[in-house]
């Protein structure tokens, strides 16, 4: 049995609507980003991938841009080709973030209005983090028709609840995506909140963070950033599976089947440290995917060189590796704010040891921290059956109510 928290929960009846809605992500996931095929040579042409929408001149940016503050909005328009709720609104927004080297930068997003009348203090937000979607501009989530979570999000604004989710900058956009890396992907979740705001005022000042599997790494940073940067309006975060020490995670992936990811690791690394040069961590034939991704959102479609093929020895050692692994440490520094960690135990690539360590890490600095494990569950599967604990932690914030820990 799954711990048991000390707050509300939903209802069976509710619980059951909700994950009816959540079944169908689950049966709509696009693809899943790690995964190997035997094809030797890539295809002759870039595949497309299911629900892809087109890359159209709303994405395009002036070069230079002209400048902004992080936060501020571009523009704006409607979208109706998502498949999203008959009861949900969306529109794309473009707004002004920072670059890991803190230049100005434009991000891509998507806004989810609920319909009918907003409260009186505005509809309360949600701030997505997605999962990692790629490296390439056209791997965004807006891009996808169903942003490759879009039933959990319309569940969220079915709910009433405003959800502002940021594609990171580079994804969409034509700036360079610093691919894996937390710190400055949390940034831009941070910064669609007010440009978000900016463009629908309808929208509440009261907001958190939710994210899932890579984003849940950044929902956590969202927890150790957004006070310093917004203030009180913030009130938490919910990181669903992927909270995990980087060295940890990225060395156990290097050990197993999805060795892959590390050539994405490289791109990311490149973005945040120029200076790096991927061939010191990877080998000649892991060059060749790491060009091809540049290109494309699937590496399994690309050259697939054997997994002891792949990295060169010694390769987290690297000195730009490890300064991303540290840039990208959770726990960096208290915060105030509460933090929900949902883990499962059965992945086996983030299992809920590796959320263990920094969940422990986090409580020895005083953070709020409920940490909640789902044993015999995967990454994917714990993600609709962890909808009834979303659900009420969150509400719960909205109600003002003290926040649950089991830290002791």
């Amino acid at each position: 049995m799954r711990s048991s928290p000390p707050h509300a929960r939903l209802g069976c009846s509710s619980i059951f609507r909700l994950m009816i809605r959540v079944l169908a992500m689950l049966l709509c996931t696009g693809y899943t980003l790690f995964a190997q095929t035997q094809s030797p040579s890539p295809p002759k042409k870039i595949p497309r991938l299911p629900r892809t929408l087109p890359l159209t001149k709303f994405y395009d940016t002036p070069d230079p841009l002209p400048a902004g503050k992080p936060g501020q909005a571009i523009r704006s328009e409607p979208f109706y080709e998502y498949q999203l709720s008959y009861e949900v609104s969306a529109f794309r927004i473009l707004y002004h973030s920072r670059s890991p080297n803190g230049q100005d930068v434009a991000v891509s997003g998507v806004v989810l209005l609920p319909r009918g009348t907003p409260p009186s203090n505005g509809w309360p937000v949600i701030a997505w983090a997605h999962d990692f979607t790629g490296s390439a501009r056209q791997c965004a989530p807006s891009l996808r028709s169903n942003l490759t979570d879009a039933p959990l999000l319309s569940m969220y604004a079915s709910l009433g609840y405003a959800v502002v989710a940021s594609d990171y900058a580079g994804l969409g956009t034509s700036f360079p995506h610093a691919a894996l890396d937390v710190q400055s992907n949390a940034l831009d979740v941070i910064y669609s909140v007010p440009a978000a705001r900016a463009v629908f005022p309808q929208l509440g000042t009261r907001w958190i963070a939710a994210g899932y599997s890579h984003g849940g790494l950044v929902a956590a940073r969202v927890a150790e950033d957004a006070g310093e940067l917004v203030g009180p309006d913030y009130l938490g975060s919910v990181a669903i599976s992927g909270v995990a020490e980087p060295k940890e995670f990225f060395e156990r992936l290097a050990r197993g089947a999805s060795f892959s990811a590390l050539v994405f690791l490289a791109k990311g690394i490149k973005t945040v440290f120029p200076e790096f040069h991927p061939y010191e961590m990877l080998t000649d034939k892991a060059m060749a995917l790491y060009e091809y991704i540049g290109i494309a959102c699937e590496a399994s479609s690309g050259p697939q060189p054997a997994a002891d093929e792949m990295l060169k020895p010694g390769w987290e050692n690297n000195r730009f590796v490890e300064e991303f692994f540290t840039r990208n440490s959770p726990g960096h520094k208290p915060f105030s704010l509460p933090l929900l960690v949902i883990s499962a135990d059965a992945d086996s690539e983030a299992p809920s040891a590796l959320a263990a360590s920094v969940v422990a890490r986090l409580c020895r600095q005083k953070d709020r921290v409920l940490f909640v494990k789902y044993p015999g569950h995967s990454t994917s599967s714990v993600l609709g059956d962890s909808i009834s604990e979303q659900i009420s932690w969150i509400r719960s914030r909205f109600a003002g109510l003290p926040a649950p820990s089991n830290c002791s």
